[in-house]
C-alpha cells in the first residue's frame, strides 16, 4: 500500500513522520540532529530514499546533511559551506579578494529527475547548485550579479532566497523568490535572470510598483500547469497565468491577505490553500482561530476549513515553508506551526487532525508520497 513521509524541520532538530495510505496512524522518528536549527528537509522526486537537510547553528555554521535510506542514516556533505576556524561564519570564495558571507541555507530543491542534483537558496540571497549529491557546490552567480542586486533589501526575516520552483516541462526554466526583492525567472538554466513582478504593489517602498523590492513570502505551482503561479505576498494573494509576466490579486473574501505559505492541491490545479495571519505585526490567526482557507476556483472565492483545528485562543504562526501536499487520492494537506503542532488532512482539507503535538517551533514541512 502506498504511504506518506513527512519531513519536518524545527528550531531544535528534524522529525520524520510516516503513515500508510489511510494516513490515520503515524510513526514519529526524531529528533534527528537534536538542538540544531533544521531549516529545511526535502526528498528527491527521482529517488524517495535520497533526502537533503539544511542544518544550521550560529556557532558551528552551516552543514548540509544527506540521507540515502529515507532518513535512517545521515552523512554531512559540502562542508566547504563553512569556513573552518571561524565559528558562526558561512563564507563562499567566489573569486573576489574577500569571501562572501551568508547566514544559512533556507531552502533545498532537489532535481526532478536526478537525485544527485540539488539547488540551495541562501541568505543573503543567492542560489547554489550541486551535481554530486551535495559534495561540492557552484553558485549560479547570474542571479546575485543582476543589475538590480544593489537595491535588494532584507525583509523582517532576512534577505533570504526561500523558494525554488523547477519547471517540469522545461529544464532550463526556474523560478525563485527573495524576501524582500521579489520573484525572478531564468530561461537558460540559471545563467541569466530577470524580475517577474509586474502587477505587484507594495506600500512602504519608494515606488509601490517597482520592478524589484517586493516582499514575496512564497510561490506555488502545479506541475501540470507550469505557466500558472500562485503567490502569497507580504500583503495580497496573487496569481499569474503567464509564468510570472504579470500578476493579479486573488485575495477575494479572505479575512486577511497577509500570510506566509501557499500550496496547490496535487489533483486539482485550481484548488489553492493559504493560512491567513492577522497582520505583519501580529503574527497569529485572525480572532485567534486557526483556519486554513481553500479556493476551488483558483482564487477570489475562499472557504474556511476549521474541522479539527482550534477555534479559540490560538496564537501560533505558520511559516512560509511549513505547508505541503501529497499526491494520493484524495490529496493530503499538511502544515506545521510555531507552537510545535503538525496538522494533517487526508480529505483535501475538509477535516484535520493533529499528527503530533509539542515539537519545537516548526520551520518547514515537506511531504513525500511513497509507493
Amino acid at each position: 500500500m502506498s504511504g506518506v513521509r513527512l519531513l519536518v524541520g524545527t528550531r531544535k532538530g528534524a522529525f520524520i513522520l510516516t503513515a500508510d495510505g489511510k494516513r490515520m496512524n503515524w510513526d514519529v522518528s526524531g529528533p534527528h540532529f537534536g538542538g540544531w536549527e533544521m531549516y529545511h528537509i526535502k526528498g528527491s522526486p527521482a529517488d524517495p530514499s535520497r533526502l537533503y537537510a539544511s542544518q544550521s547553528s550560529g556557532w558551528f555554521g552551516q552543514i548540509i546533511q544527506r540521507s540515502n535510506d529515507g532518513g535512517k542514516n545521515w552523512e554531512p556533505v559540502g562542508n566547504h559551506f563553512t569556513y573552518e576556524g571561524v565559528p558562526g561564519t558561512h563564507q563562499w570564495y567566489d573569486g573576489t579578494p574577500h569571501p562572501w558571507e551568508f547566514a544559512r541555507v533556507w531552502h533545498l530543491e532537489p532535481s526532478l529527475n536526478d537525485p544527485d542534483t540539488v539547488f540551495a537558496g541562501v541568505e543573503d540571497a543567492a542560489l547554489f547548485r550541486s551535481t554530486d549529491g551535495g559534495g561540492s557546490w557552484q553558485e549560479l552567480a547570474g542571479l546575485r550579479s543582476h543589475d538590480s542586486g544593489s537595491s535588494w533589501a532584507p525583509g523582517a526575516g532576512g534577505m533570504c532566497l526561500h523558494t525554488v520552483i523547477l519547471d517540469p516541462s522545461n529544464p532550463d526554466r526556474m523560478f525563485v523568490a527573495i524576501s524582500a526583492a521579489g520573484a525572478f525567472r531564468t530561461d537558460d538554466a540559471g545563467k541569466t535572470w530577470r524580475p517577474i513582478n509586474r502587477g505587484l504593489r507594495s506600500e512602504g517602498i519608494p515606488d509601490a510598483e517597482a520592478e524589484v523590492g517586493h516582499c514575496v513570502h512564497r510561490i506555488a505551482m502545479h506541475p501540470s500547469r507550469p505557466d500558472v503561479l500562485f503567490m502569497q505576498k507580504h500583503w495580497d494573494v496573487m496569481r499569474s497565468d503567464d509564468a510570472g509576466e504579470s500578476w493579479r490579486e486573488i485575495s477575494g473574501n479572505l479575512p486577511s491577505d497577509f500570510g506566509f505559505p501557499i500550496a496547490v492541491n496535487a489533483n486539482e490545479p485550481e484548488t489553492v490553500y493559504v493560512v491567513p495571519i492577522t497582520s505583519d505585526s501580529e503574527h497569529y490567526p485572525p480572532e485567534g482561530k486557526l483556519r486554513v482557507y481553500r479556493s476551488r476556483t483558483g482564487g477570489d472565492e475562499w472557504e474556511p476549513l476549521t474541522k479539527g483545528l482550534p477555534q479559540s485562543n490560538c496564537y501560533v504562526n505558520v511559516l512560509r515553508d511549513s505547508m505541503a501536499v501529497d499526491s494520493l487520492d484524495s490529496c493530503g494537506v499538511y502544515f506545521g506551526t510555531t507552537g510545535g503542532q503538525v496538522y494533517g488532512s487526508a480529505d483535501a482539507g475538509d477535516s484535520w487532525n493533529a499528527i503530533v503535538h509539542d515539537l519545537p517551533p516548526v520551520l518547514s514541512v515537506e511531504a513525500q508520497t511513497l509507493a
